[in-house]
């Protein structure tokens, strides 16, 4: 087999390229190899990538054991709790971008021949996801598993409590001695934060698609078996790599649908439709918002997750994981898909049992008889918008309020704790968030987790052309499209306007008559842009509907 890299490495011609390589400590033997490109998103600012570095090393080791040359490079990684409710979070899902292209580049650079990818959290494992597949290499993903729940006052505890305990301090229930034990007991150690939230949501999904060894979603970061799983893949990706075992095998139509489908099961977070959008563009897959909402009522909610319910990633793993949570699904996913084990998803999943009939229950027992996420349409949002709505109680599935309508985050959440009892009965709108308008489609966990803090989670509704965390609980309505910066009707309601929310009905509608949508709509100004320079305003010009993935096109 002709290598890829023989473009850089062979030939008189080559002479200054070998030169250069040598200059790194490699000899002719390790250039006559097969060269592995090792995607790696360490870094000391992200929890969930903290460890990645020995992880790297146990895939290198790999790769040398199978006849490969391992070259590790990094990209960046943002840690969406860390950049959540300040001006920080307008770099998050631009990030998502940055990561995919840049190593697209190092790859058409170097000429790998394979690619590792080692990846944790939010918008890193969605852009390598989009890197795969634009570049169309034998690669193998090692994602760094999840966080261990921290116990406080003889429970466990998530990220997402901290957020409520904020509210709650300065709504007197709770004191600051009691919020810095929280704080120090809540995220234990290494790994992406322990629930169902978006970066450990990737994570099963990255295995759904069959891009991972089995167990790569749920096995914690902490345990051993994470490393014997990372020294394995480096191995694989030489069998991949001979073989030409590429993304567009493996992330097809079915693949896709499997994924929406184990997410369904989860109740996962609802950033999933966004990466999922994106990753389906990058493979060249016409995926519509139409298809998330027609699996998600197909396929049962099975899996009462943190932080809508009492089980964490580490319960999941107990239970089998998510071998076991395809086998319960095996009735409804495609089984004869391909996978990078060289074996099928059936393949894969026989012989595998559920552990734990508390944390995956049966087909014919869900905890919801639909999936976790609907998808809504109506006159508020023609394109769509996105609720999880495993994580809203039923007395809030229907829910008529007038608007309440702020054009940003920070303005919603003054407000919201200045008076929160001003709110009950009220449709909380949070425009300008969108892609565009924001940029960057901000999450909203500091409003949603005030929300429940202060005891509202069943006093109003949330809606935003922005994004709502994992994290999130209650009738939380995010993505709507078209987003106030693209003249949506969002952008034109105004406060008292009356809006109704029916999620079994799948309508989000603003009832305001068309005559005086159009009135509004000619007198309309667009607000001052908040970045005029840098990548952010870049982002803000090209970037496409959330409706589309909120891809670069």
């Amino acid at each position: 087999m002709k290598l890829r890299s023989s473009l850089v490495t062979s030939g008189v011609d080559r002479a200054p390229h070998r030169g250069l390589f040598k200059a790194l400590g490699l000899t002719d033997k390790d250039l006559s190899r097969p060269l592995i490109g090792v995607a790696n998103s360490w870094s000391e600012c992200v929890p969930g990538h903290i460890h990645l570095n020995r992880l790297a090393e146990a895939v290198k080791a790999g790769v040398r054991a199978a006849g490969g040359t391992p070259l590790e490079f990094n990209t960046i990684a943002i840690c969406d709790g860390i950049a959540m409710g300040h001006r920080g979070m307008h770099a998050s899902l631009p990030s998502r971008e940055l990561i995919a292209g840049s190593i697209e580049l190092m790859a058409e650079a170097y000429q790998f021949d394979g690619l590792v990818f080692l990846c944790s959290c939010d918008k890193i494992i969605p852009g390598m996801l989009m890197a795969a597949c634009r570049l169309d290499l034998p690669c193998i993903f090692v994602t760094g598993g999840p966080m261990l729940p921290g116990w406080f006052k003889g429970r466990r505890v998530g990220f997402n409590h901290l957020y409520e305990a904020v509210s709650q301090v300065k709504s007197g229930k709770m004191t600051v001695k009691e919020l810095m034990e929280l704080e120090a007991a809540a995220c234990p150690g290494a790994g992406s934060c322990a629930g169902m939230y978006t970066a450990n949501t990737m994570q099963c999904l990255v295995e759904a698609l069959g891009l991972t060894l089995p167990y790569g979603g749920t096995i914690p970061a902490v345990e051993a078996e994470r490393l014997r799983l990372a020294e394995q893949a480096g191995r694989k990706i030489l069998e991949l790599v001979r073989e030409q075992v590429t993304p567009s095998l493996l992330v097809t139509r079915e693949a896709l649908e499997d994924a929406v489908r184990v997410d369904m099961a989860l109740g996962g977070s609802t950033n999933t439709v966004l990466h999922l959008e994106a990753v389906a563009y990058e493979a060249g897959i016409d995926f519509p918002l139409e298809e998330f909402d027609r699996l998600g009522r197909e396929t049962p909610h099975l899996c009462d997750m943190n932080p809508s319910g009492p089980y964490f990633l580490v319960d999941l793993h107990r239970a089998g994981g998510i071998p076991a949570l395809l086998q319960e699904l095996s009735p409804l996913i495609h089984g004869d898909r391909l996978t990078v084990t060289g074996k099928t998803v059936k393949e894969n999943i026989r012989g595998v049992r559920v552990l734990d009939r508390n944390v995956i229950r049966p087909l014919d027992s869900p905890v919801h008889r639909e999936g976790g996420i609907a998808i809504l349409k109506g006159s508020l949002s023609p394109e769509g918008s996105v609720v999880k709505q495993s994580a809203v109680r039923e007395s809030m599935l229907r829910f008529k309020g007038e608007a309440a309508a702020f054009n940003g985050e920070e303005e919603a959440l003054e407000k919201l704790m200045e008076k929160s009892e001003a709110f009950h009965g009220k449709v909380l709108i949070i425009r300008f968030e969108g892609p565009k308008g924001g940029p960057g489609m901000r999450e909203m966990l500091a409003v949603t987790a005030a929300v429940k803090g202060l005891g509202l989670d069943e006093a109003l509704a949330l809606v935003t052309d922005g994004r709502f965390s994992g994290a999130t609980t209650g009738p939380c309505i995010g993505h709507v499209c078209p987003e106030a910066g693209d003249l949506g009707p969002i952008g034109l309601l105004e406060d008292g306007d009356p809006i109704t929310i029916d999620i079994p009905a799948r309508k989000l509608d603003l009832k305001v008559g068309n005559r005086t949508l159009k009135a509004r709509r000619e007198r309309w100004k667009p607000p001052k842009p908040k970045f005029t320079r840098g990548f952010l305003a870049f982002y803000a010009k090209h970037v496409s509907s959330a409706s589309r993935g909120a891809v670069l096109a």
